[in-house]
């Protein structure tokens, strides 16, 4: 059956030896996964999830009662005042930029202590290369960055600019994005919202929690941070939710962000949930286990890799914090080839051949894989990468560890 599927005997052979290196790593992950599925299921019962709630509403869904108990549930686990969770938030970068319009006024700054943001918050925010005038530039919002230092918070720094008290937000992207540093653990995150908190304890502090949720035992939130954002196409949907995104916060900032979203003095009243509300539920229900795949998956991609000579982050062995696993190819034909097999492996659209090309919000081209059941879902298995060098690819998902093993071995198999 292996050899029908395309997979060489050799790359088979090398996935057995792999696999018994990474039991350890395998064992701390179902560790993990059982303590956020214990998160997960003492929220449900603590707000008294009902079969009620997963009924839906249409038209202007006032105050809808399960829509309400899901941003109940939400807060719970993130141990936060409120939360905002709709299906029409289109995506991570829609929820971002919800939150920092909603925030943000003419002449406030806001400061990245991550280097430069995700390529499309980048638009949004207005320092990219293809300038919209809808960005949060255009409305006279100023932006300045702290690059990290060695994958890790340049501390002196940011707290020298935060004493100063002119930044109305501090934003920190847990993940790497189109970048080549690593993703920041919960510990760094923590370290450096105390640092901020000795010196500044009035500005706003935002997590981009994208790809993180669920891969460590502790959330932003629960080490300080104000407000978090993320996307339900990746960890909380598990696969499962078809649209969606949320944020997560003090209850006077999420109002804010409801007003952005919808309109002033209206705020989270409004929104219907379209049918959405047991998938919602059903995936966050699942979201510690299928993430835990995604995270086994990752650390199958990081070893076997490495064993063919590729340079990849992280390390099987190293500590994660988010889903996320880069492959360097350091050729444009090789990242194309490797993302073709991601695709050839997938159970959607495995026929389809994904060629780079332009999109919104990037500057350069970049070929995106993903024969998933919701488009764009990301914790489904995917493979993407910008054409620029050192052409690495950002390989995520794989909804249970299984499937996600097959289909890096067949894009092995014709790498």
């Amino acid at each position: 059956m292996y050899r029908e599927f395309g997979i060489k005997e050799e790359i088979l052979d090398l996935s057995k030896d792999v696999e018994k290196e990474i039991q350890e790593q395998f064992n701390r992950i179902e560790k993990i996964q059982e303590l956020n599925s214990l998160k997960v299921l003492s929220a449900f019962q603590k707000c008294g999830l009902a079969e009620m709630h997963l009924h839906s509403s249409t038209g202007y869904g006032i105050d809808e009662i399960g829509r309400n108990k899901i941003e109940e549930i939400y807060a719970e686990i993130f141990k936060t005042e409120d939360a905002l969770v709709r299906a029409q938030l289109i995506s991570g970068t829609h929820a971002l930029a919800v939150t920092l319009f909603g925030l943000l006024r003419p002449g406030d700054i806001m400061l990245s202590i991550t280097g430069a943001p995700y390529d499309t918050l980048q638009t949004a925010i207005g320092i990219s290369k293809d300038q919209s005038k809808s960005s949060l530039k255009e409305f006279g919002v100023k932006y300045e960055q702290i690059d990290l230092i060695n994958d890790d918070f340049n501390i002196e720094a940011i707290k020298e600019r935060a004493s100063k008290k002119d930044i109305k937000l501090i934003e920190i992207q847990r993940s790497k994005g189109y970048s080549t540093r690593k993703s920041l653990t919960i510990a760094k995150i923590e370290r450096a919202i105390k640092a901020i908190r000795e010196v500044n304890a009035d500005v706003m502090i935002m997590v981009d929690n994208c790809y993180g949720e669920f891969v460590e035992e502790k959330e932003p939130t629960e080490v300080g941070a104000d407000i978090i954002v993320g996307s339900l196409m990746k960890n909380l949907g598990a696969g499962i939710a078809t649209s969606g995104a949320y944020i997560a916060g003090k209850k006077d900032l999420i109002e804010l962000c409801a007003e952005r979203l919808t309109a002033p003095g209206v705020g989270k009243e409004i929104g219907p949930s379209l049918n959405q509300n047991t998938s919602f539920i059903k995936g966050l229900f699942f979201a510690p286990s299928v993430v835990a795949s995604a995270v086994k998956t990752a650390v199958f991609a990081s070893r076997i890799l490495e064993r063919l000579g590729y340079n990849v982050s992280p390390k099987y062995d190293e500590p994660r914090a988010d889903i996320v696993q880069t492959i360097e190819l350091g050729d444009a034909n090789k990242l194309i080839k490797f993302c073709q097999g991601i695709q050839m492996g997938s159970p959607i659209d495995s026929n389809v051949i994904p060629e780079p090309s332009g999109m919104a919000g990037y500057d350069d081209k970049v070929i995106m894989a993903a024969g998933t059941f919701t488009e764009g879902s990301t914790i489904e298995l995917s493979c993407d990468g910008p054409i620029r060098e050192p052409y690495i690819a950002y390989m995520q998902g794989g909804l249970t560890y299984e499937y996600g093993k097959l289909g890096i071995l067949k894009a092995l198999s014709i790498l």
